[in-house]
Parts: structure tokens; sequence; C-alpha cells
């Protein structure tokens, strides 16, 4: 009793969220109204309701939240990566899961650095790796050329994602922007799901739709 009085009566003190709930039955009351700043700093407000995950590095994402997504989504996926060489590496059979979503009505969208253009070639020069950022865009070019002619399944290029990219499932999206010259999977990345008019979704949503917007055809 005299511990509870003392949580009660210096509000600095919170207990554990258990604790909180087994105080706030026996005295009739809810948790909010003893705790209100405790129990607002566990709740998301605003637009980080849209927030499901963020993760520090790309790669810290399990593959089966990637699978999840692509797999669920029926209406459109949009791959908006400057290379997205890493999904044929990751998901095996994504030409096949894809060209069958595409089959269904699926839209599914392909935004690509384009591997000639000198956005690409400074890109390749501040990395610096072997894989170069030109080699790897051929590589999902490649994977994309097998798929050629299915319907709902297109493809652009773009040089104005060097730094974001945004993959697009229904109402959900993986928004990775991409830290000074680390490669993508050393970069932060964030899970939302749409909420809203005007959410963090949306402000990510209006940027894809401006690429494929101003974007260049892929030659066949």
């Amino acid at each position: 009793m005299k511990t509870a009085e003392r949580w009660l009566s210096d509000p600095t003190r919170v207990p554990h969220p258990r604790t909180r709930e087994e105080v706030a039955t026996a005295l009739g009351v809810s948790a909010d109204v003893l705790w209100p700043k405790a129990v607002r700093s566990t709740v998301k407000t605003g637009p980080d309701r849209e927030i499901v995950s963020a993760y520090p590095y790309r790669n810290a994402c399990p593959t089966s939240v990637w699978a999840s997504l692509i797999d669920g989504a029926s209406r459109r996926i949009c791959f908006a990566g400057y290379t997205n060489y890493f999904l044929w590496q990751d998901h095996p059979r994504l030409a096949d899961r894809l060209k069958r979503k595409g089959e269904d009505g699926c839209s599914i969208r392909f935004i690509l650095g384009d591997p000639d253009s000198e956005v690409t070639r400074r890109r390749e020069e501040v990395e610096g790796v072997p894989l170069t950022v030109g080699t790897r865009i051929h590589i999902t070019l490649d994977a994309l050329s097998k798929l050629r002619g299915t319907p709902g399944i297109e493809s652009k290029f773009s040089d104005e994602h060097i730094a974001l990219s945004v993959f697009t499932f229904d109402d959900q999206m993986l928004v990775t922007p991409h830290i000074s010259n680390l490669l993508g999977h050393e970069s932060p990345m964030l899970h939302l799901r749409r909420l809203g008019d005007d959410g963090l979704y949306d402000r990510f949503a209006a940027h894809v739709t401006a690429l494929w917007e101003n974007g260049r055809p892929v030659p066949s």
C-alpha cells in the first residue's frame, strides 16, 4: 500500500505496465487517469501512427516481412529503388510470383536508375565497389526482360531517386533514405501503413508518383 501511495504522490515514479493495470483495476479507474504521461508515451499519435516498424539497417528487416508484403499485395506494387538488385537475390522465384500477380490484375511498376546516366556514374565513384551501380541495374533489367509482355508489369528510368528508395505494396510501404556513401542495405528503413490523408505514407507515395510521371521508358 505504501508503494502505491508513493507512485500516486510522485508523478515521476511510474510502475511497470502490468503493475499499472493491476493498480488501476484495484482502484477502479483507468491507468491513463493515474499515469497519463506514461500511457501517452506508449501510444503513437499523429503521423507516428503510420510507422509500423523502424530498422537501423535495411537488411535488419526480415525477408519474411518483404515476402508477406509482396505476396499480400493485390492492387499495386512499386519498386522505386535505384537498382532493385537485392530483390532478385533475396526472394526466390520473384519473377514467377510477380508474373502471376500481374496476370491477376495487380499493377507492378519498377522505377530504376539509368545505367548510362551521369548520376549513375557519379554514384559509382562514391561507392567504389566492384559490383557497380550500373551492373546492379543491368541485373534487374535482365530479370525484367524475362517478364516482358506480362500484363500489368511496367518499368521506367529516373535519375531523381538516387538517395531515397520507396517500395509500395497496396497501402503499406518500405522506405529507405540512403546515407552518404553507404550502400542501400546499410541505410535505415521505415515500414509504413497508410491510415489517413496527407500522412507519411501519402508524402512518400506522391514522390513515387512524380518519379513515374517524369520517368523515361526503358528501351526494349
